[in-house]
């Protein structure tokens, strides 16, 4: 039977376990449960830079300003609010 989960070793400077015991306590977690959690945010937050960089070169490449985003984004729920009043 294989392991669903992988183990690493990590590095950290002491003040930085200290805190995360802390919090991992106070907050009744583990340890890994604390550093999943961190590495799940960072994890979205970097795909989320991803896709607002994708979508600023996207803009700039079809000559979109931000004012045109705010206004096509302001357009389309627009649009969609009257497709559900519709139903």
């Amino acid at each position: 039977m294989s392991r669903t989960t992988k183990i690493w070793t990590i590095s950290l400077p002491p003040e930085m376990v200290k805190e995360a015991e802390e919090v991992a306590k106070k907050e009744g977690r583990t340890k890994s449960e604390l550093l999943r959690e961190a590495l799940r945010q960072y994890l979205w937050n970097r795909r989320w830079r991803e896709l607002q960089l994708y979508g600023a070169q996207r803009a700039k490449a079809l000559g979109l300003t931000e004012e045109d985003v705010e206004r096509l984004v302001d357009e389309y729920r627009r649009g969609t609010e009257k497709t559900k009043d519709r139903r």
